[in-house]
Order: C-alpha cells, then sequence, then structure tokens
C-alpha cells in the first residue's frame, strides 16, 4: 500500500519500480465506485459517527420492515437525501468526469458499477452505469414493482400510476436484507476483465467487497483507490491513498494512454 505527498500523487505511487511495469495496456476495466467518490461533490453520507443515520438506526430507515412499520419515516429520511442531490449545491466532481471521459475514449471493454444512489455519474457524462443499490431518483410501488422518476418528495400514500393502489410507493434503493441489482451482469463482466478498479468503497458491505476477489481469481489485476485504507486493502494488488479527485484522473488517464 502507498500512500502519496499531495504534491505528485502519482510520481510516487506508481513510478518507484517502473510504471511500464505497473500500468499495462488493458483490454477490459471493471471499476466500482462508493460513497468515497461522491463525498468530495458535498454530498453527506446522512450516516453519523456512532452508525446512526441522521439519528436514526439503519434498521429504522433502510429495510423493507421499517417501511412496513414506518413508511412515512423513511421515505422522509430519502425525501431529505433526494433534496440535497437536487438543490443546486451537489455536482459531478474530476473523478466522475474522469471516468466518464475514459468509458468514452477506451477502445476496450469498459464496465462502471456503483454502490452510490445518486446520479453524479450520469451528470459527469457516464453513460453505461450498474447501479448495484439502485436510484434515489426512481421509485418504487411495493405492490406491482413498477419503477418510476420521482424529483420531488415521495408520499406512501399516493397511488400508483400502474396498478392504482395506493400505501406502498418507495425508493427504488436496495435495502438491507434485499438483493442487489444486476448481479449476474456485473458477475459475468468481472469474470472476463483483467483489471478490476475499486473507488472510494469502505469493502465491508457485500457483495460489492467479494468482487475484487472473483477478480482476482479470474486473473485480474486489482487496484485500490482510496482515501484510507479499507478493510481488504492488504488483498489488492495495489492500494493507493488519496483523494478520488486527484487519483482517479491521473490514474485513468496513464492507463488510456497504453491503450491507445
Amino acid at each position: 500500500m502507498v500512500e502519496y505527498p499531495a504534491s505528485n500523487p502519482l510520481l510516487y505511487a506508481w513510478k518507484p519500480v517502473g510504471l511500464a511495469e505497473r500500468i499495462m495496456p488493458y483490454s477490459s476495466v471493471v471499476v466500482l465506485t462508493g460513497a468515497g467518490i461522491s463525498a468530495e461533490s458535498g454530498l453527506k453520507t446522512f450516516r453519523d459517527n456512532d452508525g446512526l443515520w441522521e439519528g436514526h438506526p439503519v434498521l429504522d430507515v433502510a429495510t423493507p420492515e421499517a417501511f412496513h412499520r414506518d413508511p412515512k419515516l423513511v421515505n422522509t429520511f430519502y425525501n431529505q437525501r433526494r433534496a440535497q442531490l437536487l438543490g443546486g449545491e451537489v455536482h459531478p466532481n474530476a473523478a466522475h468526469k474522469a471516468l466518464a471521459a475514459f468509458e468514452k475514449n477506451f477502445k476496450g471493454e469498459f464496465t462502471l458499477v456503483t454502490q452510490n444512489v445518486d446520479d453524479l455519474h450520469e451528470r459527469g457524462g457516464s453513460i453505461e452505469i450498474y447501479h448495484m443499490h439502485g436510484r434515489l431518483l426512481q421509485g418504487k410501488c411495493g405492490y406491482c414493482e413498477h419503477s418510476f422518476e420521482i424529483r420531488s418528495d415521495l408520499n406512501h400514500l399516493d397511488q400508483c400510476s400502474e396498478c392504482k393502489r395506493s400505501g406502498a410507493l418507495r425508493p427504488d434503493i436496495v435495502w438491507f436484507g434485499e438483493m442487489p441489482m444486476y448481479m449476474d451482469e456485473i458477475e459475468t463482466k468481472i469474470r472476463r476483465c483483467d483489471l478490476f478498479v475499486s473507488i472510494g468503497t469502505s469493502a465491508a458491505v457485500y457483495p460489492a467487497a467479494g468482487f475484487s476477489d472473483l477478480a482476482r481469481y479470474c486473473g485480474a489485476k486489482t487496484l485500490e483507490l482510496n482515501l484510507a485504507p479499507s478493510s481488504k486493502s492488504e488483498d489488492f494488488s495495489e492500494s493507493i491513498l488519496g483523494p478520488a479527485t486527484q487519483l482517479v484522473p491521473q490514474v485513468f488517464e496513464e492507463i488510456l494512454e497504453t491503450a491507445i
């Protein structure tokens, strides 16, 4: 694991054993992003140091059981998150834009998987994204599973436009105890990649925490870009510490240069 001086992170992190030996012409790249990439855009995590989410235990605001007990509380919690995302003060940062530029210019296969429910990757210019934990700007009906765009407050008592039933409108977000989305597609992409990059993740929540293990098992190089060491940093081929806004543009520019 390498921690770099902020003045020139890539020079220190990548070149000690020779840049050509560390950067290869990859043909298939999978990137996993977590909360760390959005934090630099000013997006609150809504999770306090004591583990509470806006003063609420996670089991009270992010589980199907919580919604059944108190749908108003759960929707209010996510309405606050949605309002912050759309309030005009949160914007995609250099890391989001760098990944979008890489997707546009990379000649090989590129897959972007995110644990984030915000739309900052889309606003940054990324096109094909697997939101494995759902999207904050989507709602769904708990009865018929109909999904729809939502850019205002969500009220569970409103009527579903598809099945016409009321009382079960909720965020289209994967809560604790629910199965993440697109798992088959993501696993297929990871199995055939030759570079897997984890950006801004704690590596503590499964199944995403196991993606790097699968990639390594299938022969890919695994790279972690994180502000601080994660619980799995030592398992990566390379772990580089620093802000995503500094690391991501530099690392992905170097990868792209070798691919051209």
